[in-house]
């Protein structure tokens, strides 16, 4: 296991880092003022971020993505942990659920989508199915050659982005030793879709300009030709996107961390009271090098799994560590650096509140840190039985 950069690696890091500040964190204030993205900005960052190469950094190069492994996509996310989530997701990439296009579907979803024509979304939470997403309740129903869908999604990021969605809903049921389970299959569903409606979610204090919404499905009728994967094989192709995004997260809440402290560093050695640099007390002096040690730990952890999983290994118990960790990592670093700056960390006129606002749902989205540590755990105890 070996995190030097090679070359090219090291390009692909500062390139992003240099889109990162150029590109994206001159737009922040403005973004979080407004609770909203522009329309003609969003244009400009995608526009910008495909002349850079960076735009679907995660898709096969076949069909023009930029063809990074999951070690270099997470160097990537590293760096847009840096800015705002609204402004990096618009330049991050598109869910790996569609290398599982086939046939049609490739030129129709997963080409335009690379090629930063059509967005995607996931549809996967219901209001009452959040973290048990085999309880979910939108159903799929066979009628005929078509599928008809009914049920409620929530909690849908940047939908209001999106052109189409990546739907899961229950198709079937099987029962098992602990009762009944349902059976989940994927389907694209184009927002276009007669009986498909997306409206406006709930306002959230993270992530000030990245939207949830709310989709609802009323008799909305496509085709079999629009299921993604198998036939009830929604669960296995929703499990390889939720141990990316997990990844995702972490080194999102690394490279967030990492500017928290940066800050907090500069803070402290030219700050003074009472005659001094304020990062010669040791009541600043040791929050920094406790922020620099759970930093440095998170990001090995993240370097781990990622490494791993680009070199065939996947495993969701390494993911989850770095996912559990990093985001609670970033949940301290940024509330020490609050306390380091004092008053003036509560102030907009820094990041430092933003950041400590985004970074509490990190903590909820793509696995709960219980679900996280249900999964470790299982890990631990699976070769006993248990």
């Amino acid at each position: 296991m070996n995190f030097e950069l090679t070359d090219e690696q090291q390009a692909i890091v500062d390139t992003t880092r240099t889109f990162t500040e150029k590109e994206l964190i001159p737009h922040e204030e403005r973004v979080e003022k407004l609770g909203d993205v522009p329309p003609d900005l969003v244009k400009q960052i995608k526009e910008r971020s495909i002349a850079a190469g960076i735009y679907a950094c995660n898709m096969p190069a076949e069909y023009g993505g930029g063809g990074l492994d999951s070690f270099d996509t997470t160097l990537v996310d590293r760096e847009f942990g840096a800015t705002s989530y609204a402004l990096h997701y618009i330049v991050a990439r598109p869910s790996n659920i569609l290398r599982a296009c086939k046939d049609e579907q490739i030129q129709e979803y997963l080409i335009p989508t690379i090629a930063g024509e059509r967005v995607d979304c996931l549809a996967m939470s219901e209001p009452d199915a959040g973290s048990d997403v085999r309880g979910m309740k939108c159903t799929a129903v066979k009628d005929g050659k078509d599928w008809v869908i009914n049920g409620t999604k929530h909690f849908i990021s940047h939908a209001d982005l999106a052109d189409y969605t990546i739907l899961f809903a229950a198709t079937a049921e099987e029962q098992t030793s602990k009762g009944p389970k349902k059976k989940i299959t994927g389907f694209l569903v184009d927002f276009d879709t007669p009986g498909c409606e997306k409206v406006a979610g709930y306002n959230c204090v993270s992530n000030s300009g990245y939207h949830n919404m709310i989709i609802n499905f009323d008799n909305c009728r496509v085709p079999e030709s629009k299921i993604l994967g198998e036939l009830h094989g929604g669960f296995d192709v929703a499990n390889e996107w939720l141990g990316s995004t997990r990844l995702q997260v972490a080194a999102v809440c690394v490279g967030r961390a990492r500017r928290a402290l940066n800050l907090s560093i500069e803070w402290a050695a030219s700050r003074e009271q009472f005659g001094q640099q304020i990062g010669k007390f040791q009541g600043v002096s040791f929050k920094l090098a406790d922020m620099q040690t759970r930093l440095d730990a998170a990001e090995l952890l993240t370097l781990r799994a990622a490494w791993n999983d680009a070199h065939g290994k996947f495993d969701d118990s390494e993911m989850a560590m770095a996912k559990v960790f990093a985001s609670e990592m970033c949940q301290f670093v940024t509330d020490e650096a609050i306390q380091i700056f004092g008053g003036m960390g509560l102030m907009d006129e820094l990041p430092l509140e933003r950041m400590w606002r985004d970074t509490r749902v990190d903590r909820i989205w793509d696995g709960t840190s219980e679900i996280q540590r249900h999964i470790i755990s299982r890990q631990l105890l699976r070769k006993y039985g248990g």
